[in-house]
């Protein structure tokens, strides 16, 4: 994640320690950080979305976890000491033993963080939620009204949202935004922010997208819709500190956000460089992210380098916990984990060494990491070492 606000105007921000290396929770090394666990608990949704990694549809789908396997996932994480667990889907509210494992999350002393598309939030969910102390729960939008109708492939979803984040609000239930950046709504981004000022929304995740599940039929942004959309959040994020506010924007998926974000500052002399270039190069982008900072757990059990990788099997959590998978316990994989984990534990010169493409040369290596190495590996069949297509620097920003 890069957190614009932080970065751009030296805000503190709540996750500070995670990203950064200071404040709360901070860790000496980003190599060290335990992962935050994405959990996938259903694939059933009651929306069809465009962009679904998972592919999911309102149906049931075998091989689920049931409640035992569940109660032992989450009593495994919680010993391993996670710093943050996401349930997502499918849609997480849909599962039948959804209130169950939030209560028992919570009680193991689990931060807790709710990925969901909004539409099943009553007041007394939201009260629910509240009342269990979740850190988060991320709603997620694609557009204002008819365009995120589309997306969901169901009329009235959007108002069904927008409800959802208001329940919550009423109750100080913390609510952000998750919304995934595509060539069909990118050139909405302006109705977009304002909407969030309207509802007073306090943290917004712009995701750059993924082509995982059916999201691979979407095509990622060209490089000048990418540099667009990233320059108006940014003028965005200074005309909201102007006037006090500092709401959290960040954006996902994409290190490379990084390295623009400081080849604005160098070029306009911004008085945060030097902070935001150190930042940045501790949290060490796409080399220190999927397979360690992130890890999923998915609707069957398989651990995976994060929530989009889903073709790299790492273990199984019906099988062994998932401690001692992600630990390189499971011999089936600890080959395999660790190769993903070397883009992080070789040299900043050996890593780069090894990289073809654009990223082999590039300056902004020690920031970016090589970008998202998913999206990276999906581009170049497999390989760890390919360039991240996603990116949208010039040639002449990454000279050295």
């Amino acid at each position: 994640m890069i957190n614009l606000t932080k970065l751009w105007t030296g805000a503190a921000q709540p996750a500070d320690g995670l990203r950064y290396g200071h404040g709360v929770c901070a860790e000496a090394d980003a190599r060290a950080r335990k992962p935050i666990v994405v959990w996938n608990i259903t694939r059933t949704c009651n929306l069809r979305c465009v962009h679904c990694y998972s592919d999911s549809a309102a149906v049931q789908y075998p091989g689920e976890l049931d409640w035992d396997q569940m109660r032992t996932v989450v009593a495994d994480l919680a010993a391993y000491q996670v710093p943050s667990l996401l349930l997502s889907g499918g849609e997480p509210m849909i599962h039948p033993r959804f209130n169950d494992l939030v209560d028992l999350a919570t009680q193991s002393g689990l931060k807790l963080t709710i990925s969901t598309n909004g539409t099943l939030i009553t007041p007394e969910r939201a009260a629910f939620l509240k009342q269990n102390k979740v850190a988060y729960v991320g709603i997620s939008l694609d557009g204002i009204g008819p365009i995120h109708d589309e997306f969901r492939r169901k009329e009235g979803a959007f108002d069904s949202a927008v409800r959802g984040f208001r329940y919550c609000h009423e109750v100080g239930q913390k609510t952000g935004l998750r919304l995934t950046l595509t060539r069909h709504n990118v050139e909405n981004i302006q109705q977009i922010l304002d909407f969030i000022e309207q509802e007073n929304i306090q943290r917004v995740c712009f995701y750059h997208l993924v082509p995982a599940g059916r999201g691979s039929e979407l095509q990622v942004l060209e490089p000048e819709e990418a540099r667009h959309a990233i320059d108006t959040l940014i003028a965005r994020v200074e005309q909201w500190h102007a006037a006090g506010i500092d709401r959290e924007l960040l954006t996902v998926t994409q290190p490379a956000d990084g390295a623009y974000l400081l080849v604005r500052m160098e070029r306009e002399n911004h008085p945060n460089l030097e902070e935001a270039r150190r930042l940045l190069a501790w949290n060490g982008g796409g080399a220190n992210s999927s397979g360690r900072g992130i890890a999923n757990i998915d609707t069957r059990g398989d651990v995976h380098p994060d929530q989009f990788w889903q073709d790299m099997f790492l273990g199984n959590v019906k099988k062994m916990p998932f401690s001692q998978i992600w630990d390189g316990g499971n011999p089936e994989s600890a080959e395999v984990l660790e190769s993903i984990r070397s883009v992080g534990l070789l040299s900043l010169e050996e890593r780069q060494a090894r990289m073809t493409g654009p990223c082999a040369t590039c300056k902004w290596f020690k920031i970016c990491g090589g970008g998202f190495r998913t999206r990276a590996a999906f581009a170049n069949y497999g390989s760890l070492w390919g360039s991240d297509p996603g990116c949208y620097l010039h040639e002449s920003e990454i000279k050295a």
